[in-house]
């Protein structure tokens, strides 16, 4: 389950709403979910946190961020 706020890696290539590619391996914070999950719109940003692109996604095509340092 998903949730707003949450870091999510796209496993799917997807469009961004300006025809911006994104490819698998992308990373994005959701900032809106569409009602009972069936989507959720993420922003993707560049390392000093410039937004790239806004990107309507489905929950097939992204996983949870997660870091493999916590235990």
């Amino acid at each position: 389950m998903f949730k707003e706020h949450q870091q999510i890696v796209l496993t799917a290539p997807v469009t961004g709403d300006e025809q911006q590619e994104l490819q698998p391996g992308d990373i994005a914070t959701i900032i809106h979910i569409h009602p009972n999950q069936k989507a959720f719109v993420a922003e993707f940003t560049s390392p000093d946190g410039e937004t790239i692109a806004i990107a309507t996604v489905l929950p097939s095509q992204a996983r949870p961020a997660t870091d493999s340092t916590k235990n």
